[in-house]
């Protein structure tokens, strides 16, 4: 008799690890041989099981005339154990370029501190070059331009490598864009990068194919320089392997030292499995499949601090990997679950797109992440608005009175929006503003006015016909106030708990949501706690994990998003990348934005997506896809 499973039911497959978006998903770190002398500002070459590391610094003990030494040593690994071999001519520091295999390396550039050196030392920045073959180091052709801190193509041979960019003077100021490649013997001129730089990582696997990763990422294909999508987080310092089509670039200083990996597949930035140990001024080393095995050796964990940790990548397909399908069902043997695979918010992550035509801090943001609207801010006086539909900024009609940190509610801003409030900044507007003004689509409209002027509110609604606004200030004091706006009229309505302003807030004028902010009783507190609106009253719920001002927002009241911001104490702000994720109940800090930023206008209503603007920034976050645990509810 056929069973009501075989008719109605389907398998449920069992698996002992998780399905996995790619192979380098599952890649992990995992410890090695420690070095025989802790090191900082180290360079590297080689492969995972046959490396070399050399130069660099160790830390002195307090009260001693230098805060650290320059080093000579260099290290050999066999994939077990370092040993070290012979020093190199002259020891240098700083993110210096090391290229090559275990028995053909080429150093060059850096700098040099002498032990005597006082704690503010003249950097002696070199043009030095030297080659390993295996046993000894031995001097030869310098390069044209003396340099720190440049990119190089890390898994180049000894006898085909480029340096390009870095830091020229010191401070570190003074940058170039100029490059120079090697043949074995001599080095040559090559065609400069679009903009000077320095502090940054190399991928390439010859002179004629690297990719340079900074503060911007470019690529060079052996004729010409093109800048390329940029890495998820900006960091200085980090150590690079691989080619400039599948390598990945690690550790470095956010500040404060990072322990990120990321991946570059030749077209995009892939976060993975972070370091165990976070550190910058690392040491790196990996072939042409350096995205399966790279290593990770010594740098500074803290100022004074350095480490002899080596670390190793790998990045093999398991016997029983499986490809992420999305909306899959499969019991995990290992765990003893039934999961899903789905899109979700905490495995989401930020991405750069294209920033808006006019720089500007405090602009108002209204409408999803596919149409948006980014309205006036500063500098002022600025009245400039611009819509986004998914991949570009175009700019429409000027709202008619400058402000910024106002309220704005809208669900399409290419037909309907409102702007109400906002801080005037303009000499011949001083103070709060109480102006109003609608969208209908082409132009803007001013319409009746707040009862009275407040800055830094915010706002919740649908249209420009249906809006609250929050909060704010009425200068020296913040606000409870809440009013509606029907179309035609404002009527105060139930007022928020806590008075502040500069708070995120998302959602409806039936069904609204605000956290954090800035109020001044407590006398200049920055706020965490969170309070939604009902139609009805408002109610205090979790707080945020982190107190914040001026941070963006974007979602509905029970599913959002909001992200950076300034805080967490006063006085002493500074600009925060933390993204928090709000399921209805709790925050959950997810994905950080790759530039901390204050002032940001947050856009997206489905609560899963958003987009962040400040200045000449601007991110986007998408959900990304992970194996869910099915519970029982």
């Amino acid at each position: 008799m056929a069973e009501y499973k075989g008719i109605k039911g389907f398998k449920v497959q069992t698996v002992s690890t998780d399905p996995a978006a790619s192979v380098i998903a599952t890649g992990v770190w995992a410890s090695g041989g420690d070095l025989n002398t802790a090191r900082g500002s180290i360079s590297g070459a080689g492969t995972q099981t046959a490396a070399v590391a050399f130069g660099g610094d160790i830390a002195n003990p307090p009260g001693t005339p230098a805060p650290y030494t320059v080093q000579a040593l260099t290290e050999s690994y066999n994939g077990t154990s370092w040993t070290e071999v012979n020093d190199l001519n002259k020891g240098r520091l700083a993110s210096v370029g090391g290229v090559g295999t275990q028995t053909a390396a080429l150093l060059s550039g850096g700098y040099l501190i002498p032990p005597s050196a006082s704690p503010s030392p003249t950097i002696g920045i070199q043009v030095d070059v030297e080659s390993w073959n295996g046993t000894s180091w031995t001097e030869v052709a310098e390069f044209s331009t003396s340099r720190y801190s440049f990119g190089t193509s890390v898994s180049s041979p000894n006898t085909d490598t480029m340096i390009a960019g870095g830091y020229t003077g010191n401070p570190p100021t003074a940058l170039t864009n100029a490059v120079e490649t090697w043949n074995g013997t001599s080095w040559a001129s090559g065609t400069a990068m679009t903009t000077p730089k320095g502090g940054f990582s190399g991928l390439g696997a010859s002179s004629t194919a690297v990719l340079m990763a900074g503060p911007t990422t470019e690529l060079w294909n052996g004729s010409s320089w093109t800048e390329v999508a940029e890495k998820n987080n900006t960091r200085s310092s980090s150590a690079s392997a691989g080619p400039s089509s599948s390598g990945l670039v690690y550790g470095g200083n956010t500040p404060p030292v990072s322990a990120l990996t990321e991946y570059w597949d030749g077209s995009t930035w892939t976060e993975v499995a972070d370091l165990g140990t976070a550190r910058q001024g690392l040491a790196g080393a990996g072939s042409t499949s350096a995205s399966s095995a790279a290593l990770a050796a010594g740098g500074s964990i803290a100022p004074g601090a350095r480490s002899l940790t080596t670390e190793e990548w790998t990045a093999t397909p398991a016997p029983t990997f499986q490809k992420e399908n999305l909306g899959q069902v499969y019991y995990n043997s290992t765990s003893n679950a039934f999961k899903v695979t789905q899109q979700g918010v905490p495995a989401g992550t930020w991405a750069s797109i294209t920033p808006t035509n006019t720089p500007r801090r405090g602009a108002m943001g209204a409408g999803t992440e596919t149409d948006g609207m980014v309205i006036a801010g500063y500098p002022a006086p600025n009245v400039n608005v611009e819509i986004y539909n998914g991949s570009s900024w175009t700019e429409v009609a000027n709202i008619n009175n400058s402000r910024g940190y106002g309220g704005t509610a809208t669900n399409s801003p290419t037909t309907s929006a409102i702007i109400f409030g906002g801080d005037n900044r303009n000499p011949a507007l001083p103070g709060f503003s109480s102006n109003v003004e609608t969208w209908n689509g082409t132009s803007w409209t001013e319409t009746t006015d707040l009862p009275a002027g407040v800055g830094a509110n915010r706002g919740a609604g649908t249209s420009s016909t249906a809006a609250i606004s929050i909060g704010g200030a009425s200068s020296p004091v913040y606000l409870t106030t809440v009013n509606n706006w029907n179309g035609s009229s404002w009527t105060s309505i139930a007022s928020i708990n806590t008075a502040r302003g500069n708070m995120g807030s998302m959602g409806t004028e039936t069904a609204a949501l605000i956290n954090a902010g800035f109020t001044t009783s407590p006398a200049n507190a920055i706020l965490k706690n969170t309070e939604v609106y009902n139609g009805s009253s408002w109610t205090e719920v979790g707080d945020t994990n982190s107190g914040r001002s001026g941070g963006g927002a974007a979602g509905i009241s029970t599913l959002g998003l909001t992200f950076g911001g300034e805080g967490p104490t006063y006085p002493g702000n500074v600009a925060q990348s933390i993204t928090e994720y709000w399921n209805g109940t709790s925050w959950t800090e997810v994905a950080d934005l790759a530039t901390a930023i204050n002032g940001s206008a947050g856009l997206g209503n489905s609560g899963t997506k958003a987009i962040s603007t400040d200045f000449a920034n601007a991110e986007e976050f998408s959900p990304g896809t992970a194996n869910f645990t099915l519970t029982a509810s």
